[in-house]
């Protein structure tokens, strides 16, 4: 042992020609030694652990983030919602779900509806009906994927839309009494005795709206220490230095004279206090420690991380210094929530404190180009809208009576880099991310102050305990799956079964699954809207179906109706001002005028009244559904055409018809070209190839749908277009129903389907209407942009009465970048 211990004060010179070591110490020195040498081990250990915990988070849990563009902030009852949901990660477009799950509330908390549609691009477009006798002020909607319920429910995506449903005055109730609370928040924590700490505060009433207060800091002998002033929406802050034996409170006054006083926690005797100030290029970090502290508190570590992913870890000598500086460069940070934690020296977390970096760097510049405006009754209106950015897009518009709007309190912007990172409620969240000045910055600074934050933690992270995940990844979309049961006692080839798939719109489509050993099976890419029976047999032995029992399953999550609980029912509906609500009321009456008429009227008048579709709307109709239905496409009619019975192929009878596609070649051979990409092949919306669509008889085809270059519909982002390919069926085809066969049936529930926004055309005679009060004038939630195709032409026609129209724009485009834009027609 004796020669060990100097070989290691060998390496500690200083020690040794200092300190006269005695044999009898020697060998306390040496466990003294040792002590350190393993402390400073397990605090390395710590560090790397904990830094490969973290990125174990980001890589196995990313966050998903998502924000919802509906048509407008108030409806009427019976109107329609719409909306396109944007679906997002910190890396950009979220490509890990496929399905989106949509809840609606009543008032009651009880459920309404549910709803699932696929994802394309990390975005989905839907409706909503509001019931004719909903009379509730507000519709809670919660949206979600899969994965997203793997994260803490405070981060999941809930608004409260607003509903106007009642004509006449509504029945007053007693106003509830609104009760204010104070709260404070001081920086990194907590309050350290003897040291400067700013104290942030929030004044609400217990619906978490703002209040604003007026009050003073006191200690427990009424000795004025500071005066109270709030800043923003019942937001303000004050320094304070704790001085041992004292306490602390705020005696406050609110808007409506009421009195009150809230406590300040007692400030902690020792301790290290943790405050920033940003610049537009760095975050000034200050650290101080009171004079006698704890040995782990010598030596402090600082990590700075976002979006769950580490980018500076700092260490701090606090052993002859009370005060520490340090200087975290930000300038080329994305932008969001920056967190700060301070460790001391064995890894025990003591303050945190989060701050908001702006760069610009999330968003991409729109223009909208008014090419023809008009406020005439019914009046054409032609827009443009215009993306710089070579990056494609996809962009979602609506134009409304900007009359009747309510201040847009949520935005793209502040869903994903604010709302989604946050918890508890921020009032007016769009407001924060509406500029960059620094007095809209100071205000975002009270927000981060006042609440909670996605937080890790630590304590698993130390133990080194990963993420706990219940919900899988939802990769493919819909799919039909399911179990045989009975099957064992078959010998011999595997089993195949046999599926015809029947929707509701006529359409039917043949598919081959194999079945496992255990009896599961699962065809991916089966996916259909509303529902569907489904006939089946086995391959080759029609009698297993009598010995067999098959269930089915179309992969989704299953939804249970289920009821929420409100922290409160209290919404007043708000309105910018009593022209407004006027003006809601006024649409809502003329809705319930035309209503009236509509049931009064005879069946010979509706019959007169009725506009005949054309064969091209019907076949529409018939044959196309979800993003496969309207959009920029040339259809053609085989049933009626008589040169289709003269080509030997599908791609042979487009040749020359369509312009811009290019087609050469024929039979397998044959090869397509549309603005330098390929267009993507669909037999009845389902993705096909060359192959298969040459070997079709031209014959057994109603119709051909050819998308113009992009088309949203495809995976890939369809940059040359697509060919929709559709079979006959129904009278078309004239065959028989496959009940009639006598196969084994059963029903199966796939995509929500969802109402088309109607957009008259009154260019056109036959489109005219009595009386047309539409509060929504345009919606499109696809409005897909290029770099080849820069720009979208939007055509739309105004009401009868709206002098001043509002337009949304709102998207992201394919490197997570967003955009909003909003204009005023007047």
């Amino acid at each position: 042992m004796a020669l060990l211990i100097h070989k290691i004060l060998a390496y500690l010179p200083p020690i040794r020609f200092i300190l006269q070591i005695k044999p009898e110490g020697m060998k306390r020195l040496f466990f003294t030694f040792i002590f350190l040498f393993a402390l400073a081990c397990c605090s390395r250990l710590y560090a790397q652990q904990i830094d490969s915990i973290m990125a174990l988070y980001a890589e196995q849990q990313p966050t998903e983030k998502m924000h919802i563009h509906f048509d407008k902030t108030i409806y009427n009852k019976e109107e329609t919602i719409f909306y396109k949901v944007y679906l997002l990660t910190p890396d950009g477009l979220s490509n890990l779900s496929k399905n989106l799950y949509v809840e609606w509330y009543d008032t009651t908390g009880k459920m309404i509806k549910q709803t699932v549609a696929p994802l394309y691009q990390a975005s989905a477009k839907g409706s909503f009906d509001i019931p004719a006798t909903y009379t509730g002020n507000f519709i809670h909607v919660k949206a979600y994927t899969r994965w997203m319920l793997n994260d803490d429910p405070a981060f999941s995506y809930e608004k409260d839309i607003s509903v106007n449903s009642a004509l006449n005055a509504p029945i007053k109730k007693p106003a509830p009494v609104l009760k204010t609370r104070l709260e404070t928040f001081p920086e990194g924590g907590f309050l350290i005795q003897d040291i400067p700490v700013r104290v942030a505060f929030k004044a609400t009433n217990q619906y978490g709206t703002p209040v604003f207060v007026k009050g003073a800091v006191v200690n427990d002998k009424n000795k004025l220490i500071d005066s109270l002033r709030v800043k923003h929406d019942g937001m303000g802050s004050f320094v304070l230095t704790a001085l041992a034996g004292e306490t602390y409170k705020i005696n406050w006054t609110d808007e409506n004279g009421k009195t009150g006083s809230a406590p300040i926690t007692a400030p902690k005797t020792e301790g290290a206090a943790l405050s920033i100030k940003t610049t537009n290029e760095k975050a000034l970090v200050h650290v101080e420690r009171t004079k006698n502290i704890p040995d782990n508190f010598r030596r402090l570590n600082l990590f700075v991380h976002m979006n769950q992913s580490l980018l500076y870890k700092i260490s701090l000598n606090a052993t002859e210094k009370t005060a520490l500086n340090a200087e975290v460069p930000i300038d080329e940070l994305p932008t969001g929530i920056l967190q700060f934690t301070l460790f001391t020296s064995d890894w025990l977390p003591i303050a945190e404190r989060v701050v908001f970096v702006n760069n610009r760097q999330h968003e991409f510049n729109t223009k909208l180009n008014p090419a023809m405006v008009s406020l005439d009754k019914r009046g054409k209106n032609v827009l443009e809208v215009v993306v710089s950015d070579t990056a494609a897009a996809n962009l979602s518009i609506s134009v409304t009576d900007a009359t009747i709007g309510q201040p847009d309190e949520q935005t793209i912007f502040s869903d994903i880099l604010l709302s989604a990172d946050i918890r508890g409620k921020i009032n007016n969240p769009g407001y924060y991310l509406s500029s960059d000045s620094d007095s809209v910055m100071a205000n975002l600074d009270l927000v981060l102050l006042t609440n909670g934050w996605r937080r890790f933690d630590w304590e698993k992270i130390r133990k080194g305990i990963g993420p706990s995940l219940t919900y899988p990844v939802e990769k493919d979309f819909m799919k039909v799956a399911g179990k045989v049961f009975g099957a064992k006692s078959v010998t011999g080839s595997p089993l195949l079964l046999n599926l015809i798939i029947a929707g509701k719109d006529s359409s039917k489509n043949l598919a081959f699954i194999p079945v496992e050993k255990d009896g599961s099976f699962q065809e991916r890419g089966l996916y259909f809207y509303d529902t569907a029976r489904l006939f089946y047999s086995f391959n080759g032995n029609n009698k297993l179906t009598d010995v067999t029992q098959v269930q089915f399953e179309n992969g989704l999550l299953k939804q249970i109706p289920k009821k929420i609980q409100y922290a409160d029912t209290y919404r007043p509906v708000k309105f910018s001002d009593s022209v407004a609500r006027a003006r809601m009321n006024y649409f809502l009456n003329e809705q319930e005028l035309l209503k009236k008429r509509m049931a009064s009227t005879t069946l010979e008048e509706v019959i007169v009244r009725a506009r005949k579709k054309s064969k091209e709307q019907q076949m529409e109709e018939k044959y196309a559904t979800g993003l496969f239905s309207g959009g920029d496409a040339q259809s053609f009619d085989l049933t009626d055409d008589a040169a289709a019975l003269g080509v030997q192929d599908i791609l042979s009878y487009l040749q020359g018809r369509v312009a811009g596609l290019i087609i050469t070649g024929s039979g397998s051979s044959a090869t397509m070209s549309w603005r330098g990409a390929t267009p993507d092949l669909y037999i009845n919306e389902t993705v096909s190839s060359v192959d298969m669509v040459q070997t079709m008889n031209v014959r057994d085809i109603a119709m051909i749908k050819v998308f113009r270059p992009p088309f949203f519909g495809s995976i890939g982002g369809g940059a040359g277009g697509a060919i929709a390919i559709y079979t006959k069926k129904g009278s078309d085809a004239r065959k028989a129903d496959p009940n009639a066969k006598g196969l084994e049936n059963t029903v199966l529930g796939g995509y929500s389907r969802f109402k088309e926004f109607f957009n008259p055309n009154y260019d056109k005679p036959p489109e005219t209407f009595e009386n047309d009060n539409r509060t929504t004038l345009y919606w499109n939630p696809y409005i897909i942009t290029n770099k080849k195709n820069p720009r979208f032409k939007i055509v739309f026609y105004n009401n009868d009465v709206t002098k001043k129209m509002q337009i949304v724009l709102e998207g992201v485009n394919s490197d997570g970048k967003m955009t909003r834009l909003v204009k005023l027609l007047e």
